[in-house]
């Protein structure tokens, strides 16, 4: 069988997005196109999900994180705690005290 070219237009982001999983995946973009079009007519519907593991927490993240909940500290009139007192806060917590 004879080969065709088939061109797709796709917003730059998501095209890099998914030549990215696609390397993940061990293939290529094509090899991941010419999976799915089998797929789909093979089986007549949407057939499958293919899914990468969720991205490793980033120090960005994490420090943005903290700051969101530094914030949130400072507005509830919290952010002056000892060690000692969230240490407290947290065995309560655990134990399902309430204050």
């Amino acid at each position: 069988m004879g080969q065709a070219t088939f061109s797709v237009r796709m917003d730059e982001g998501l095209k890099n997005d998914f030549d990215s999983l696609c390397e993940d995946f061990g293939m290529s973009m094509t090899t991941a196109i010419n999976v799915f079009a089998r797929a789909v007519v093979r089986q007549r519907r949407i057939p499958f999900e293919i899914a990468a593991a969720e991205p490793a927490v980033t120090r960005e993240n994490a420090l943005q994180a903290f700051y969101a909940l530094r914030a949130q500290a400072k507005e509830n009139g919290l952010q002056d705690m000892t060690l000692e007192e969230i240490n407290e806060e947290i065995r309560q917590a655990r134990n399902g005290e309430n204050k």
